[in-house]
């Protein structure tokens, strides 16, 4: 892959997308400081300067070699990204869990958020853009009092482009998995059984009815959607939902 390290951007997905005709597929921006980075629910990302990774991935897809991959199956860049995010926490030795979608969480307190943004060439994707915000040698959280970081969970500092390397590695070994059948299935249980709350009794908001309840989580529908089990109910027990309608109570 391509890096381009910048001192100073908005949001490394914002300047992706600004430039998306120019940059290949492979090219990876990265920020040392992000004056508004950009996540879920258009929630704003602050990470203190030169002490994290901020970095974008830009994918696209039918040309140079990449299969094409259906809209229908955008799903699997989640699917993918937040395992390889596991698998390079894991590598330190730092257990952590995916909150669904996509966070990465260690016990209760998030470590890791992604943002993917995609462009669409009829019913497959054109190029896709994974932007990642992953907390590595920030100590301190002022803003974020359910934050932590690499530093604190695995006791000491680490430089931050050998990170980089490091995951950019596990990503590129495990991105062809998306693009055959069989291989899929391993991916999908390796997220799965990596869900925050899986097989746990736990805490939901139902934003659909505006109700918490204890449930526990059962999984992920092949189409993406979150599958509880309501302790509560008394008629049909297992709830679904797309992203935005239920939370975690932590």
């Amino acid at each position: 892959m391509n890096v381009i390290w910048y001192d100073t951007l908005d949001s490394t997905n914002s300047e992706a997308l600004r430039h998306l005709q120019d940059f290949p597929g492979g090219t990876v921006l990265v920020a040392r400081e992000q004056t508004a980075g950009r996540g879920q629910r258009g929630n704003t990302w602050f990470s203190e300067p030169g002490k994290n990774l901020t970095f974008s991935i830009v994918l696209k897809f039918g040309q140079d070699g990449v299969p094409d991959l259906a809209a229908k199956d955008v799903m699997w860049l989640t699917y993918l990204t937040s395992y390889t995010l596991a698998l390079f926490l894991r590598s330190f030795g730092v257990g952590c869990d995916i909150k669904w979608p996509n966070d990465i969480y260690v016990q209760k307190h998030k470590i890791c958020g992604m943002l993917i943004e995609n462009t669409l060439k009829g019913e497959n994707l054109d190029a896709a853009v994974i932007g990642i915000g992953l907390n590595i040698n920030q100590r301190e959280f002022p803003q974020l009092a359910m934050a932590t970081s690499l530093v604190r969970c695995y006791g000491k500092e680490t430089d931050l482009e050998t990170c980089l390397q490091k995951f950019l590695r596990i990503f590129e070994e495990e991105f062809p998995l998306i693009f055959d059948e069989r291989e899929r299935a391993a991916l999908f249980r390796g997220y799965s059984h990596q869900l925050y709350g899986k097989d746990r009794n736990c805490r939901y908001y139902d934003c659909l009815r505006d109700k918490e309840y204890w449930g526990i989580l059962q999984g992920v529908e092949p189409d993406g959607r979150l599958c509880i089990w309501d302790l509560e109910s008394e008629g049909k027990p297992m709830r679904y939902y797309w992203f935005k309608e239920v939370s975690f109570v932590l």
